[in-house]
């Protein structure tokens, strides 16, 4: 797939605005050394940076509005403690495809509670990567840009928290972007969303414990709380309990999961899900199928982090299709079926669909509840997933 940003058309961009007395500079790198961090790295190595107090920050997909600096930059000049405001994304493909659409429900949720509830507690939270303007003494001070995992911007955010800096979150500061809507490109982003962290926890947790700059109850919240639970619990949690070991109770009748575990407390977690995008409550019973079907590629990226093996370094850029894709472009997207049978295959996904069908067919048969149910919905989820049937086919780049 042709990029949708060329160079070239951003150089012409930035001379057409260099023309008009603005103060713009068109720069670009000749290698990927160190992805994203070596580009950021590279980029503040320029002259020109040592004139200025802050850098706004934003990936190629992101439109944001233009009073985006005036929003932004007066609470870095006010408060001489924080290093980092950070905008919340908005997505212009949302109603792309089903996938999409389960997407923005899961950051929504994480933009909606969980950024908010870091920046208003502890100060705390992981950068997103974009759509946030960084005060640059403070990045210098924390050692700039690093490569050392696939997550360089939550890795800043964490040094730049043990140097006893603070970030801030504005909710309604909102940034168009974009979601993948190829399901390879969501493997891809998923497995570095999940592995980048497991891989900075282990390399940072002895640095967070050690850290004096730091109280212990914000250590506790993010050791605990922000890496253990989310980045490393929630995935073992969803793929070992729900696609394995609750299937397996209904070959062995003399074990019973109380109810409260099984049902009533997911229940309630999934409730708390539909406040961040309560315009999809109805796909709520999609989302945790879809989710549940994502948890053992999670849970595969979670293991490499953490023993740092495998693909733990890989970086894969997530292909996108431009805000055109919605209007006259989507007739140009290949169709699902003109992809090859073995780049939309998933075998792992496929054995956990079987083994799944298998339990429900044997809780039929033998069973005495109604857990069959589930596990069918959740056997055809994962068959979808393994198949590939999910979101749109982008052809591979060029």
């Amino acid at each position: 797939m042709t990029p949708l940003i060329q160079p070239e058309l951003v150089e012409k961009e930035c001379e057409r605005w260099s023309k008009e007395g603005v103060n713009v500079t068109f720069e670009i790198r000749d290698n990927r050394n160190g992805y994203k961090a070596g580009a950021l790295r590279e980029g503040m190595k320029h002259s020109y940076v040592k004139q200025c107090d802050y850098v706004a920050i934003f990936d190629a997909d992101f439109q944001p509005d233009p009073d985006f600096l005036l929003r932004t930059v007066p609470f870095l000049i006010h408060n001489p403690k924080l290093a980092l405001v950070q905008g919340r994304w908005e997505f212009v493909n949302a109603d792309q495809c089903m996938m999409t659409r389960l997407q923005e429900m899961s950051l929504s949720y994480h933009f909606t509670v969980e950024q908010q509830v870091g920046s208003s507690t502890f100060a705390f939270f992981g950068f997103n990567g974009t759509a946030g303007v960084w005060r640059i003494s403070a990045l210098n001070e924390s050692g700039g840009w690093n490569d050392q995992t696939t997550v360089e911007d939550m890795d800043l955010a964490v040094r730049a928290t043990l140097r006893g800096w603070k970030f801030l979150y504005i909710d309604d500061l909102k940034v168009k972007s974009e979601l993948p809507c190829s399901f390879n490109a969501l493997r891809s982003q998923q497995h570095r969303w999940t592995c980048g962290p497991a891989n900075l926890f282990r390399k940072m947790a002895g640095q967070i414990i050690r850290s004096e700059n730091v109280s212990v109850g914000k250590k506790l919240y993010m050791i605990y709380s922000f890496f253990f639970m989310r980045k490393i619990v929630a995935h073992v949690l969803t793929f070992g309990f729900y696609c394995v070991i609750l299937p397996a109770t209904v070959m062995f009748p003399e074990v019973t999961v109380p109810k409260w575990a099984a049902f009533y407390l997911p229940s309630l977690i999934t409730l708390f899900i539909a406040i961040g995008r309560l315009r999809s409550i109805h796909l709520l019973a999609f989302w945790v199928l879809f989710e549940n079907a994502m948890s053992l590629l999670r849970t595969k990226a979670l293991v490499m982090g953490l023993l740092e093996t495998g693909r733990v370094q890989e970086w894969v850029v997530t292909e996108k299709l431009g805000d055109g894709l919605k209007t006259k472009l989507i007739a140009q997207v290949p169709r699902e079926n003109h992809v090859r049978f073995r780049e939309r295959v998933h075998l792992l996904e496929l054995l956990v669909g079987a083994y799944l069908l298998f339990c429900g067919c044997y809780d039929i048969i033998f069973g005495k509840n109604t857990l069959y149910v589930y596990l069918l919905l959740q056997s055809t989820a994962f068959f979808v997933v393994g198949f590939g049937f999910v979101g749109k086919y982008v052809p591979a780049s060029s």
